[in-house]
C-alpha cells in the first residue's frame, strides 16, 4: 500500500487519459506498489515540464502522494535509456501494457515482473526485430507465473502425470497443459515443455528465458495468446486486433 508520499521510484506509464481540460489520469506499472492510477495536474498545458516526459515505455521515477485511489503525482524524471520504439516495436509495447492493465490488480506489487517488463521494454526497443517474438513470449510465460495462472509444465495438470519427452501436449485455458490431440492448433513435445519448466522454476536472467524461448516461440504463440485471452476475459486483445488491422493494410 502507498503511503501519504512517495518519492524515487521506478515506474512506467502504461495508460493515460483525459481528466479535465488541463490535467490527465495516469495508469502506471511501479516497482515496489504495483499498478497504480494518478491524476497528474496541468499536464497538458504548453509550459508543463511533465508534459514531454510522462510517456508509455518510458523509465521514470516518480514521485507521489495522497490517501485516495487515485494518488497526485508530485514529480517525474526520465532515466533514459533508450528512444521510443517505433512500428511492431512500438505495438509490441502496447500489447504488454495492455496484458498488464488486464491482469495486474492495483497496488499488488510484483517487483520480479517489475523487471522483467523493464528488460523486455529495453530489448524491443533495440531494434532488434529478430529476438521480437522470443521476448513476448518470454514475458508472457514470466506474467503468467508471477500471478500465479500458469500451471506446471513437466506434468499434466489434471492428471499429474509426467511427460513423456517425445510425444506431444499442449496447453488449454480450463485443462492446463494435457496431451494434445488433432484438434489442437499447436503443441510442443514433453522434452521442450520440462525444459521450459527447468527455467521458469528457477530466478534466472531474462536471457536465459528469452533462449529457451527462441526455438519454441511460434509453437507457444497460439497457446499463450488463448489462455491469456481466456484470463483477461476478452475473446481478442485491442492491440492484438489493431496489428491484425495494420497488417491487412
Amino acid at each position: 500500500m502507498a503511503t501519504k508520499r512517495i518519492s524515487d521510484e521506478p515506474a512506467f506509464v502504461l495508460h493515460r487519459y483525459d481528466w479535465s481540460e488541463t490535467s490527465l489520469i495516469l495508469e502506471v506499472f511501479t516497482r515496489h506498489h504495483g499498478r497504480m492510477a494518478l491524476v497528474a495536474k496541468g499536464v497538458k498545458r504548453p509550459s508543463s515540464s511533465f508534459r514531454p516526459i510522462l510517456l508509455p515505455l518510458q523509465p521514470l521515477h516518480l514521485a507521489f502522494g495522497g490517501e485516495a485511489e487515485i494518488k497526485t503525482l508530485k514529480a517525474a524524471e526520465w532515466q533514459g535509456g533508450h528512444v521510443m520504439p517505433t512500428g511492431d516495436a512500438l505495438m509490441s509495447g502496447y500489447y504488454l501494457n495492455e496484458l498488464l492493465l488486464l491482469l495486474l490488480a492495483r497496488e499488488d506489487p510484483h517487483p520480479v515482473l517489475f523487471d522483467v517488463y523493464a528488460g523486455v521494454v529495453q530489448i524491443i526497443a533495440s531494434e532488434h526485430g529478430e529476438v521480437l517474438e522470443a521476448a513476448l513470449r518470454a514475458f508472457e510465460l514470466l506474467l503468467l507465473r508471477e500471478i500465479g495462472l500458469l500451471p506446471l509444465l513437466d506434468a499434466q495438470t489434471m492428471t499429474l502425470l509426467a511427460l513423456h519427452p517425445d510425444e506431444h501436449y499442449s496447453l488449454v485455458p480450463e485443462g492446463g497443459l494435457r496431451q494434445a490431440n488433432d484438434t489442437d492448433r499447436s503443441s510442443l513435445s514433453g522434452a521442450q515443455w520440462t525444459a521450459l519448466q527447468q527455467v521458469l522454476g528457477e530466478r534466472v536472467p531474462l536471457t536465459t528465458v528469452l533462449r529457451a524461448c527462441a526455438d519454441v516461440a511460434g509453437a507457444l504463440k497460439p497457446q499463450l495468446r488463448t489462455l491469456l485471452n481466456y484470463h483477461c476475459g476478452v475473446p481478442s486483445l485491442r492491440t492484438r486486433q489493431m496489428m491484425i488491422d495494420l497488417q491487412s493494410l
